[in-house]
């Protein structure tokens, strides 16, 4: 009884140290509601979600704003997540908590910034929609996850009423499109980040059940050709907040953000281990 009590208790201590938050910096009431997370050339980028201002926030490994670059020309009628390529940045104005909104799209902008900048927009629809009203908990159309693979933009949806995510592609070029349905994953969560890391094939997503508590999914060697995923779940420690970013650091630790609620005193960056 006492072996086994004992090795009861490794298997907990084990468990425990699996998730580490390694650093935890506060952030400005600028970005209270940090929504997405990208970096370039070591500088961490983010924005706020519903009715913030229509700003990217360069922000350092501490939290601190180093620069704002406004986006002219353009709405943040609710920006939930960013990615990138080699040459351009991508924002995700799709939030859409009660499926009604006709104006979704992706602002795509140069990496590399100037006073005259081009600011091209990826307008879209899901061709399945046909009711654009609906409640809250039963939203199948809302999507907060965005990542770059290859020569499309994939979105991951916010499935309220099934607890997936959909994957639906997007081309990179300016216009109006249908998003084209590629699959979708069992994660009997919903979906509110995501990044894709090329070299580690590696896909992380944030999700909540509740709203109380939030996770970290990660799938090794992800494939859009792939429709059997192994999933993994690692509960992120923090307590009640919301979750809605993260970017993969290496194969074990990702920068997570998360806004400022009632529960929490502010916006947090974290940096977390499993």
């Amino acid at each position: 009884m006492k072996n086994k009590l004992y090795f009861i208790l490794l298997v907990l201590s084990q468990n425990l140290i699996c998730q580490q938050i390694l650093e935890d910096h506060p952030l400005s009431k600028t970005i209270e509601e940090t929504s997405g997370l990208e970096i370039i050339d070591n500088i961490l980028i983010t924005h706020n979600d519903s009715g913030g201002e229509p700003a990217l926030y360069y922000i350092d490994k501490k939290g601190k704003i180093v620069e704002t670059r406004k986006i002219k020309g353009v709405k943040n009628n609710d920006w939930e997540d960013i990615t990138k390529d080699d040459e351009f940045i991508y924002i995700a104005n799709m939030g859409n908590n009660f499926d009604t909104r006709k104006n979704l799209s992706i602002i795509k902008i140069p990496i590399k910034k100037s006073s005259d900048e081009t600011v091209e927009l990826i307008n879209f629809l899901y061709p399945e929609q046909k009711k654009f009203n609906t409640i809250y908990s039963k939203s199948q159309y809302d999507g907060e996850g965005i990542v770059s693979i290859k020569d499309d933009l994939i979105i991951f949806t916010k499935n309220k009423l099934k607890k997936i995510t959909e994957l639906y592609s997007l081309p990179k070029t300016s216009g109006n499109f249908e998003a084209k349905k590629i699959s979708s994953i069992d994660v009997k969560s919903i979906v509110t980040g995501s990044d894709y890391n090329n070299q580690l094939k590696l896909l992380a997503l944030t999700s909540t059940v509740d709203f109380k508590k939030y996770f970290l999914i990660l799938i090794k060697d992800f494939s859009l050709e792939n429709k059997e995923h192994e999933i993994e779940t690692y509960e992120i420690p923090i307590g009640k907040t919301q979750v809605e970013a993260v970017k993969i650091i290496n194969k074990n630790t990702f920068w997570i953000s998360s806004e400022d609620e009632s529960s929490s005193k502010h916006a947090r960056l974290l940096k977390l281990k499993i």
